[in-house]
Order: C-alpha cells, then structure tokens, then sequence
C-alpha cells in the first residue's frame, strides 16, 4: 500500500521549496495530499501544489467543496506522516500552545502518527527564547524537527534559518516512512548539454543544445534513489546543487570521461550533444584574416563506444532529427547497440533546443514503440525512467 503524507505549507518566503518537496515524495511513489495556510497563498498558488502532488489542495476549513466528512479528522487518520515545511515561528507557536484555529492547526492537533516540521525563518527568530521554548515543548510531546539549514536568507542576514534544501527534506521523510525509491541502489550516468571545439584562442564550434533535457534526467534520477553522475558539457540551464556534476569541455573530453565511468554505471544515457565533427588544427591565437576554411574531422562516437562495452547495462540514446526522424532513430539504436533511442524531431514547436517541453517517441530494442505529444522535459525524464526499469526487469 502506497504511504501517505500529509504535507502542510505556511506562509514563508520558503514556501517556493514547497512544490520541488510534493513533486519530490510523489516521484517516490508516496501519496501526497497538501494543506496551505492561507498566509501560504500568498507566496505560492493552490494551483501550484495540486500539479505536482497531483491532488486537491485544501485551504478553508469551512470550503465544502468536497463529499462530507470531517475533514481535519479524516486526514489526520488516513496520513501516514504530517511534514511541515516551512514551519514559521507563528505556526510553531500555535501548535505548542494548543491553538487550532485553521485547517492545518486543527489537523495537527488530530493526528496522533508522525510529525515532522522543517523551520524556516530570519536568524533572530530562530534563536529567540520564545521559538526555542516552543519547539522544546513539541520535541517532548514527540515531533521531529529538520534542522534549518545556515546561509544567506531572504531579508539579507547571514545566519541559520534557512529551509533546507527539498532532496535533505524528501530524504528525512522517506527514512521515516522506510520507502525505497525504485533507483535506490542504482548508478546512472547522464551526459546534457554540447561540447566545444575549439578553433583558435577565442573562437568554437559548438549547438544550440542548453543541456536542459539531461540535467531534467539526471534530477529526476536524483529524486527516485539513484546514485546519479552529470557529465556536462557546455550547458545554459541550472544544475542541481546536489548532483554529482564533472565537468567536460570537448567532445574528446567526454568520450575520455563517459568511457571511463562506464563500467561503474548501471544505466548510461547519453542525452548530450557532442559536436560531430572538429577542426583538424586548432589554432593559439585569433585567426584574423580576411577569410577561413575550416578542415573538420568526425569525432568519436561516444554512444557506439558505450555500446560496444557496456556488458549487461543499459544503454539510453538520443536522436535528435529534422527528418526521417524514426528511420534514423532505428538505424541508431541498432548500430550503436542501444536498449531505448529517444526520437525528437527539433523542428517541431517546443521540441526543439532550449525549451522547457518535448515530444518524444521511445523505440526500445525489442520493437516496442510509444509516441508521447508535448510534455513538460521533467515529466520526459520520468517516462524514460519508467521504461528504463521495465527494460531492467526483463534481463
């Protein structure tokens, strides 16, 4: 039976982490139901938190919007855990004196199983003696506090305060409740963005790739347990703090270090886009004649390598087309001894480079074809994921 966790948000300015934190325990197969505090509306929408937990969002005790039933009490029976993050000194405060004066108050006060608040809030706030009193008293009656995490917080302060980040949180929960994400245990290795090469001191070949899709691959593996490694070319969107990123400049440079980890690797997937070909010869300085030729020689096949190596791993490629999209993706994943090619025509509006969206066809080795319309690149990734685990049971 899936578990249950009642997340409870309030109004903090760290109540942006709230949406990565549902989207983070639901990809790890828990059912989340959100509570907001009405000051947690005014920070992040309803909207937000019922698309990544993918249920309805309650905010008024006295909405009756819903069947009948007493519903602070149905919730606090039915959740296997009540996570609070944020928790400001207000609603600290509130429930170690006893005052239940909204949906979240009154739930939390119901429920008798685990609770877990994850604090944020300025400096001084956090180390008053009233705050600290109070969550002295909600220690001894038995809820878990995440200790806040110290930095730069909002108002400008440097000190503890600060929410911790969502994976140190989702990590807490998912201990307490003894769920295993279905990567846990599993090495994967992601390549995202493009490579440079190099022509003279100040000038490159390179594409347009952002590594937007590969950094969503390696997150989402991230989130679902695995022991996740980014080689990263040249890419335009933000990396994860918490993914293990080596950096790599030329295409050379990431077959060098791709084949190097292969072998540690349980799941490889090459969602880079290294430059196909490179200059002959590099020149040290700026090339500053009136014109330029360019001899350019094909680089190495970084996929064709893995694939010629990879043993019992599997093996997840890219082909990213502007025709014959599955006449060449086929060709792909035969030739480069692939398990699962993911076929994307870039000329196809929000297919292309440096969007958040995608739409892909997955043609595993076995044949099997599944064409998906446009879709946000996180929920991509998962697709892929998902299909990489059905690949794995049937080794």
């Amino acid at each position: 039976m899936r578990k249950r966790v009642l997340l409870g948000v309030t109004g903090g300015i760290a109540a942006y982490k709230a949406p990565t934190i549902a989207g983070a325990l639901k990809r790890a197969g828990v059912d989340v139901t959100v509570v907001m505090t009405d000051a947690a509306t005014k920070f992040i929408t309803p909207l937000t938190m019922e698309t990544m937990s993918g249920n309805r969002v309650i905010t008024d005790m006295f909405s009756r919007d819903f069947p009948f039933e007493v519903e602070h009490i149905s919730l606090a029976k039915s959740s296997d855990l009540v996570l609070v993050a944020p928790a400001t000194a207000d609603f600290v405060g509130k429930v170690a004196r006893g005052i239940a004066d909204d949906m979240l108050t009154t739930t939390i006060m119901a429920c008798k199983g685990i609770k877990v608040f994850a604090p944020a809030m300025n400096t001084g706030m956090i180390t008053d003696q009233a705050y600290l009193e109070n969550e002295r008293i909600l220690k001894e009656r038995g809820v878990k506090f995440i200790e806040s995490a110290s930095g730069e917080l909002a108002c400008g302060d440097v000190g503890k305060g600060r929410l911790p980040e969502p994976d140190v949180i989702v990590k807490y929960v998912l201990d307490l409740l003894k769920v295993d994400p279905d990567y846990l245990g599993k090495k994967v290795l992601v390549t995202a963005g493009a490579t440079v090469e190099s022509i003279d001191g100040v000038r490159y070949i390179s594409n347009f790739s952002s590594g937007k899709m590969g950094i969503a691959l390696a997150d989402e593996a991230y989130q679902r347990g695995a022991e996740v490694t980014l080689v990263c070319g040249r890419v335009t969107a933000p990396v994860p703090k918490y993914i293990n990123r080596v950096d790599v400049v030329s295409s050379q440079d990431m077959y060098d270090k791709v084949l190097s980890l292969t072998m540690e690797q349980d799941v490889i997937i090459k969602a880079a886009a290294p430059a196909d070909y490179t200059p002959v010869k590099v020149a040290q300085n700026k090339i500053k004649s009136q014109t330029l030729t360019l001899e350019l020689v094909k680089t190495k096949d970084i996929a064709k390598a893995v694939g010629e190596i990879k043993g019992d791993r599997i093996l997840v490629i890219f082909s990213a087309e502007t025709e014959n999209l599955l006449d060449n993706a086929i060709g792909k994943l035969k030739s480069k001894n692939a398990d699962l090619v993911v076929a994307n025509d870039v000329t196809q509006e929000g297919a292309g480079f440096n969007v958040d969206t995608n739409i892909v066809t997955l043609i595993s080795k076995d044949g099997q074809m599944q064409k998906y319309d446009l879709l946000p690149k996180n929920k991509v990734a998962n697709i892929i994921l998902d299909k990489v685990l059905e690949i794995w049971s049937r080794k």
